[in-house]
């Protein structure tokens, strides 16, 4: 197994850093269908402009790298305890080369173990089979999609779908909600992979499997495959388009099966991913560990360019922000505004607004820029560099930024899929505003940060410690403003009313 090593490294790092070639096209697909000079196109230009630079510059396409969780199969005979112990290696490595962010956190006492590994971190489950070589296939899910999985028991009632029964047409209602409930809090335009039946648990983890499937394949069950057809075409009439900002891409994908189940429950899971969907898969020689294929890509094939232009054209009519930023300026600003943010901002997520609920800041808050983003981070001698740096998804701080906003002056919040009802109110009382960067776009927000300035709160670990960082025209979106506008409830209430329509 000399080369076990080697080939899981380079699995790794390829699933983290170039986007497999039925995602892409699936992506470009997305490009074609949503309307030019739209914020939802503008969104994907960001998204097919940022993998690109990530395969340039093998650098994580997205900064939550998520849970990895790896399914191998193994012939009868060979060392699994081996093959775990290189897995475990490797992730340790990888993420020593900012080719993972640091996800591991004990649950009991919020400490991050820095190196990816810990109790039941990574996942990886076992098969064996009768071939010749060993498959190991991965899975990186980040933990805004995994936030956005949802599981139905039929017969239930849904929002704006009425009664599900316990039938295909009941299954059908219950994905479209899950579609419609994950709005751009899990970075549309996504994938799901869903499990009609089995227990709670094992659905769930079922329905995960699915997303291993190839996009473009076709599902052998045709009762299965119309309805994964039906879903596409539905799913996407909905208008939660690109990051939730209305449009017509809003799934790239639909992959559904059906276990038994038993008598009293009837179960469907919903395993919902972003449109950074990063799975590949190796066939290893299972003496040496070298790589004999790769499975959803041909290394041989280049890898086509995904960007149509500027990842964000500017037009000239940007506002340009820099801090300290004053509720007379943030007042000027409506929903649908462009800015370009210069000069100084700190990161902030759900550890710093925790501390932040009975402890002061460790810096002056006032006419600051918060933003939402936990990142990939390297020490280069004396300095820390962004390696990745993308937000991360907003809602999981409404019980906190309505106290930010006005006990420290913040005066502009950085994230992505907006806020509550609470945070919009204190937005309108303090002067402040809501901007949208795009979700998944870790190089393309990474490439505007200057500099490192220094970190705080390094306690929590490096995604959750508060970065101040000097930033020059990091761009993003007005989609909450300071007089009391809402593009995310707009959308909602809209897809609501969209959803209402495909009941029958």
């Amino acid at each position: 197994m000399e080369f076990l090593a080697g080939s899981l490294l380079e699995l790794i790092t390829q699933t983290s850093t170039n986007l497999p070639p039925d995602v892409r096209v699936a992506m470009g697909h997305a490009l074609d269908i949503e309307t030019p000079s739209t914020q939802s196109h503008q969104a994907l230009n960001v998204m097919a402009s940022n993998i690109d630079m990530a395969y340039e510059d093998e650098g994580a396409i997205c900064q939550d790298t998520g849970m990895p969780t790896f399914i191998v199969h193994t012939p009868v005979g060979v060392n699994q305890i081996q093959i775990g112990k290189a897995i475990r290696e490797a992730l340790v490595e990888a993420t020593r080369r900012g080719k993972l962010r640091p996800n591991s956190v004990d649950s009991l006492t919020g400490k991050n173990s820095g190196n990816n590994l810990g109790p039941e971190t990574p996942v990886i489950h076992w098969e064996q089979w009768e071939e010749d070589e060993i498959e190991i296939r991965l899975l990186l899910k980040g933990g805004g999609c995994e936030n956005k999985n949802i599981q139905y028991s039929l017969p239930a009632d849904l929002e704006h779908q009425g009664r599900a029964g316990r039938d295909l047409a009941g299954v059908r209602k219950c994905i479209l909600h899950a579609v419609w409930q994950a709005q751009g809090q899990g970075c549309s335009p996504g994938a799901i992979g869903v499990c009609i039946g089995s227990d709670r648990a094992h659905g769930y983890m079922l329905a995960k499997m699915q997303l291993f499937r190839g996009i473009d394949d076709v599902n052998p069950d045709p009762r299965l495959a119309e309805l994964e057809n039906s879903i596409m075409e539905e799913a996407n009439r909905l208008g939660v388009g690109p990051m939730g900002f209305g449009g017509k891409a809003t799934l790239i994908g639909c992959k559904i099966m059906a276990a038994n189940r038993l008598p009293a429950s009837f179960f469907v899971s919903v395993a919902y991913d972003c449109w950074a969907f990063r799975r590949l898969g190796v066939r290893l020689d299972a003496s040496s560990g070298a790589i004999t294929k790769w499975l959803y890509r041909d290394p041989n094939r280049p890898v086509e360019t995904m960007a149509r232009g500027e990842g964000f054209p500017l037009t000239g009519r940007e506002v340009i922000l820099e801090a300290p930023l004053t509720s007379e300026q943030m007042r000027t600003l409506k929903v649908g505004d462009v800015v370009l943010i210069r000069g100084e901002m700190f990161t902030g997520r759900d550890a710093v607004h925790a501390y932040l609920m009975s402890n002061p800041p460790p810096v002056d808050l006032n006419g600051s820029v918060l933003y939402h983003c936990g990142p990939v981070m390297l020490k280069q001698g004396d300095e820390w560099v962004m390696k990745a740096g993308g937000p991360t998804t907003s809602v999981r701080e409404e019980p906190y930024q309505a106290h930010v906003l006005k006990q420290y002056g913040v005066k502009a919040v950085i994230g992505k899929g907006g806020m509550g009802p609470k945070t919009l109110a204190a937005l309108q009382e303090c002067g402040a505003v809501y901007l949208n960067a795009i979700g998944g776009a870790a190089q393309y927000y990474a490439r505007t940060v200057e500099k490192v300035l220094g970190v705080h709160l390094m306690q929590f670990g490096v995604p959750e410690a508060m970065w101040h960082l000097r930033v020059r025209d990091f761009p993003a979106i007005v989609t909450m403003d300071a007089h009391g506008h809402s593009l995310h409830a707009k959308v909602e209430q809209e897809t609501g009313a969209a959803l209402e329509t495909l009941k029958a």
